[in-house]
Formats: structure tokens, sequence, C-alpha cells
């Protein structure tokens, strides 16, 4: 599934929705994701999908993400401000906040800056000379299957930060994103399965107990 209206997007219970209300939604993406059982939180699959990046996306998403880091070098784009701490979405959790989160704020996760982790969502942050950014993954358990959610949002560093997200757009969207939407499933198909449930495992090691114990009770 491509891009979607902000519209279903608002509706789901987020709490980005509030800790980010000043600051413009950028686009919205989704992608449905079989049911191979419940109870799957997002927790969970990037736990289990945390050694998948930029290798797994298709060739030519790849070239386009190392050419924009190599220009990103050169131009000295990706260089945070001094600044930085004190305009940081992190400033914003509220003690509550904190406790949630399964991850400290302020943690590295490749260029971007952990701001939470709740249960079934999580709120990147970047900050650079060309913008100051969120990305928002959410993950929804429906009637018939999962759906993940990918939100970014953007507010306006310089002058700059117009032109450049107009110049970077089209590539966004046509090639980036679709292709990380094709890997989130093929990852969630790989790591979530049927056979991963605490159920499974539990009946799978009860088993195989009880065949050591029978086998070695026979003569």
């Amino acid at each position: 599934m491509p891009q979607i209206s902000p519209t279903e997007f608002y509706a789901l219970p987020l709490r980005v929705h509030t800790f980010l209300a000043d600051v413009p939604l950028h686009d919205v993406w989704a992608v449905d994701l079989p049911t191979h059982r419940d109870g799957v939180t997002l927790s969970e699959f990037l736990r289990r999908a945390s050694q998948v990046g930029i290798n797994r996306l298709p060739p030519v998403a790849r070239a386009l993400i190392r050419l924009r880091l190599f220009l990103g070098r050169i131009f000295r784009l990706e260089a945070e401000p001094k600044d930085a701490l004190a305009g940081s979405f992190g400033s914003r959790l509220t003690p509550e906040d904190r406790a949630r989160s399964f991850v400290v704020s302020g943690t590295p996760e490749g260029l971007f800056r952990v701001v939470y982790r709740f249960e079934n969502e999580q709120l990147l942050e970047i900050q650079n000379r060309t913008v100051h950014a969120a990305a928002l993954s959410a993950l929804a358990e429906r009637a018939d299957s999962y759906r993940f959610y990918f939100a970014v949002y953007v507010r306006q560093r310089t002058w700059i930060t117009p032109f450049y997200m107009g110049l970077i757009d089209p590539f966004r969207k046509w090639i980036i994103y679709p292709a990380m939407l094709k890997t989130i499933r093929a990852t969630w198909d790989q790591n979530i399965r049927p056979s991963d449930s605490p159920l499974r495992r539990f009946v799978g090691v009860l088993t195989a107990e009880v065949t050591e114990n029978t086998e070695a009770e026979e003569p």
C-alpha cells in the first residue's frame, strides 16, 4: 500500500498527534502485513528486524541513498546544529513518556536519534543543516491483518529546507519509500512466523523434555 491520506493516520490513537502538533506532517505511508500470529507489537518487530538495513533495499534505492550520504559528507550537510540538544523534540517528553519508552531518548539510530519507542509507536529525529525532521513508525492490528504506518514530519530550519525537500521528494515518493515498504513486508514475512509464538515454543520445549524423559526410562 502506498502513500495514504492523513485522515486515516490522524484517526489512530498515537502520542505523536499531540506531541508534534505544531510540526507540519509532510506525508504518510502504509503497508499491510499478513496476520501470521496475534499480538505482534512494533517493538518486537523492530527488535527482530534490527539487522535489516540499507543492504536489503533494491540496488537503485541503495545507490540513491549512498549518493545522498556522499553529497552530505562533501557539503557537510549532516552536521547537527549547535543548539541540537536544546531544540530536540526529546525535550518535550513528559516523565510518563520517558517511563513508557523502551529506549532512552537521544539514542543514535543510524543518522537519526530516538525520541521515544513505545510498544506500537516509535519516533525518530534528525537535525542537520537542511532540515529538522521526524520519522514516525506505528503498527496497528486490524481484523484480518496488521498495518505498518510511516509518517514524516518536517520543520523548516532555514530557507534551504523547502528547496531541499522539493528536490528529494520525487526520489522519496517514487523509489525510496516504495522500496522501503517492500523491504518491511519481506522482513515481516521472514521474522514474524506462527512458529514464533510463545505458546508454540513452550509446547515444543515441553514435548522435547517428555520425549527425553521417556527415552531415559526405557530399558
